[in-house]
């Protein structure tokens, strides 16, 4: 995660209610309808505010039962937990910021019997190089698309890659339908699949595939996972990091009937480190977004920002807050 850990938050803050009130899976479970919906009423009327791996670790601390720095600093838990898949296809016990799966079912299903809303990402490792998820090599994304017939009929083999593929999905799969409430109901999941798909930092994003690679597997994926494994509790969520224009968002877009939340990322670091350029830039790429979702009835998300370290004594309510507010009600 760009090596900024403590201060990944994911916010689901507006939308557009007249848009679908009901999730792209028209199976979805009772429990993942009632989550959609509520996170469509929310518009106008404020935002969650979450936390990555908020109850595993924070600053000074590891796994210590009920903890929180959220909470330590607040008052109160986050209404939105942040978790992280990478290293579960190549069957390690912990994740890549080092929290062992095992505990993080339990986090998961502590943090949904608190009412609070579960969110994962999966930083996989490179199927072609078996680098990293930072490790970029074009045709990665090409190795690994199912075979497929084209416009003009001709049949289009598989990439060498497909079948290894399926079977990292078949692992995140066992680890999501294991996740299950008091009552034995699947709890609901945004899944956040390849996400700061523009980057090229990413085996998937940017300069590394086309638009059209990158469309394929994202309709592959979300297909597989609920046609094939019968998952019915997730919802599915599409970002981009820092984006220039509305096309620009788009370009990799895999069509509204594949996405139910959209959104983007954005840090106060690199090349936007001065407090006017980061207000400046988060206010742009908010306003647009808000018009995307409005457009394709779609739930916005900030799905990643901070200040790695918080340098700003004043960063929360002195630059994010007053931004957040201008945009989402001011729109």
């Amino acid at each position: 995660m760009r090596n900024i850990f403590f201060v990944i938050i994911q916010t689901i803050l507006w939308t557009d209610l007249s848009a679908q009130t009901l999730p792209i899976d028209h199976q979805a479970t009772w429990e993942t309808i009632l989550l959609y919906r509520h996170l469509k009423t929310l518009a106008g009327r404020g935002f969650l505010f979450g936390h990555q791996d908020d109850l595993a670790y924070g600053a000074y601390w590891k796994y210590i039962p009920g903890r929180s720095d959220v909470k330590d600093v607040t008052g109160d838990y986050p209404a939105l937990y942040g978790w992280e898949l990478g290293r579960i296809e190549l069957d390690q016990p912990n994740n890549l910021d080092g929290v062992p799966f095992r505990l993080m079912k339990d986090y998961i299903r502590e943090g949904y019997r608190r009412g609070g809303v579960i969110t994962i990402s999966w930083h996989l490792n490179n199927p072609l190089t078996g680098g990293s998820a930072w490790q970029p090599a074009p045709g990665t994304v090409a190795s690994i698309l199912p075979a497929i017939t084209d416009s003009s009929g001709v049949a289009v083999a598989a990439g060498p890659g497909h079948e290894l593929y399926k079977t990292w999905l078949d692992k995140v799969a066992a680890f999501l339908s294991d996740l299950k409430g008091p009552n034995g109901e699947s709890i609901p999941v945004i899944l956040r699949l390849f996400h700061e798909i523009n980057g090229d930092w990413f085996w998937w994003g940017g300069k590394n595939c086309t638009p059209d690679e990158l469309q394929r597997l994202w309709r592959f994926t979300v297909s597989y996972l609920r046609d094939e494994k019968h998952l019915h509790h997730l919802l599915y969520a599409y970002n981009t990091d820092r984006f220039a224009s509305e096309a620009a968002w788009l370009e990799r877009y895999p069509g509204d009937e594949w996405v139910d939340i959209g959104g983007f990322d954005i840090y106060q670091a690199y090349d936007i480190k001065r407090k006017e350029d980061y207000i400046r830039a988060f206010d742009q790429d908010l306003s647009m977004l808000q018009s995307i979702a409005t457009a394709h009835g779609k739930i916005a998300a900030l799905t990643e920002f901070g200040y790695n370290g918080i340098p700003d004594s004043n960063w929360w309510t002195g630059s994010f807050l007053p931004t957040l507010k201008n945009t989402i009600w001011h729109m």
